[in-house]
């Protein structure tokens, strides 16, 4: 005997209908793979270019790191994320916008390792990179392709800025220091600059502690003071990936 089904069942039924049929809109490599790597070296390299992205030898947490844009103290979780790594070499669907390939990182950790992590914010010991008492030395340049490339020979680096903004110098700066930098310089535009310093391995908090007197050298100081700072908490991850 056929039982009526309630009006009620039916709006359920085409509620869950719709739903299941609604496309994946997150956005995503066209194919990628996903290896762990066994290798013994330490060496780790990633290499990004108009068609592809090839990350290898990279720990859990550093694709992580790589996929929210943020910096290794900003990601908390499993201590075993730093234990595992993995080669990734994936491939950008034609005319990529910049701003989707992060997302389609996460979207590519979310399907392979289960991914699930949430933002919080928080203030922490840091710097606010300011202008100096002399003033700020440099003039802003056409805006344009730019970037930073450093070198190093020994102990000795070598910072090659072209059409950065101060907010790019801060982040770099951070992530030499290991510690959370900011701008508040209140300067627009993007500069040329170059910069060349000593690694100081006796900085407690990191490298680069003559950082601290270069970048004055630009009109510039790290002034230290609580900063805000946005932390991916990783609520779940799963240490093997699915199949390629």
């Amino acid at each position: 005997m056929m039982r009526k089904i309630s009006g009620k069942m039916l709006v359920f039924l085409a509620a869950w209908a719709a739903y299941a049929q609604t496309p994946d809109t997150r956005p995503a490599f066209e194919a990628a793979s996903v290896k762990l790597n066994t290798t013994v070296t330490n060496g780790s390299k990633s290499h990004g270019t108009v068609g592809q992205l090839v990350m290898a030898n990279q720990t859990l947490k550093r694709l992580i790191e790589r996929a929210y844009g943020v910096q290794p103290f900003q990601v908390t979780g499993p201590d075993w994320m730093e234990d595992l790594h993995f080669d990734v070499m994936a491939k950008y669907p034609p005319d990529t916008k910049d701003a989707d390939r992060l997302p389609m990182l996460r979207t590519l950790l979310e399907d392979r390792f289960k991914l699930a992590a949430h933002r919080e914010s928080k203030e922490v010991p840091g710097y606010a990179l300011v202008v100096a008492k002399s003033g700020f030395k440099l003039k802003p340049v056409e805006p344009g392709a730019g970037g930073t490339d450093s070198e190093g020979a020994g102990s000795a680096v070598t910072l090659k800025a072209t059409k950065i903004s101060m907010a790019s110098l801060a982040d770099f700066v951070g992530r030499r220091l290991g510690e959370m930098v900011v701008d508040q310089t209140g300067l627009d535009g993007v500069y040329d600059f170059e910069l060349r310093w000593t690694q100081d391995g006796q900085n407690p908090n990191g490298r680069d502690a003559e950082l601290h007197d270069v970048i004055s050298t630009l009109g510039l100081r790290l002034q230290a003071q609580k900063v805000p700072v946005e932390v991916v908490v990783v609520d779940h991850v799963e240490r093997v990936p699915t199949e390629n």
